[in-house]
């Protein structure tokens, strides 16, 4: 098969893309690090358990929401539960599988890091960009999303509310 290589404008593109998804997550991890003392990575799954039902979710789940292995997160969910910020315990649906709890401490922890995290992001991304380019980076990244994680394992508690996308 003959390789269809990238365009100049294609090409402007992609470097761009690579230099903003090597720049940004420096940037998220610093501010929370700074301010939170947590890492990007810790903050994004005490998040994803705060958005879940009783603020719990299987461990299986929580590595297919945050895109991380089972090991990784079983370090990361550690290191939080060793800081009381959140709780493993047998499932009671399956006793062969594992639950992690956000407690009362890690929801506090989530909601005092929330703001900060929320104006980095609106800084240096969101405030970067007017409406239309808002809904046209959305429109993108569904696009992009619909190839790398077709079953919505990175998505599914945001539905699209505006766009083709929209549910």
């Amino acid at each position: 098969m003959e390789t269809k290589w990238l365009t100049s404008e294609e090409l402007s593109a992609w470097v761009r893309m690579i230099a903003v998804l090597e720049l940004l997550p420096a940037t998220l991890d610093a501010q929370l690090r700074r301010d939170a003392d947590l890492t990007h990575f810790e903050y994004f799954t005490m998040a994803v358990l705060s958005e879940s039902p009783d603020m719990t979710l299987r461990m299986t789940a929580l590595a297919a929401r945050t895109n991380a292995t089972l090991p990784r997160l079983s370090h990361v969910v550690r290191r939080l539960e060793n800081r009381g910020l959140i709780e493993r315990f047998p499932c009671p649906e399956d006793k062969r599988a594992t639950n992690a709890r956000l407690t009362d401490e890690g929801w506090a922890k989530v909601r005092a890091s929330a703001p900060g995290h929320v104006t980095t992001v609106r800084e240096n991304v969101i405030d970067a960009l007017t409406p239309e380019q808002i809904g046209q980076l959305a429109d993108i990244s569904e696009a992009v999303l619909e190839r790398l994680d077709p079953e919505g394992q990175m998505t599914p508690m945001y539905p699209r509310t505006t766009g083709a996308g929209a549910s």
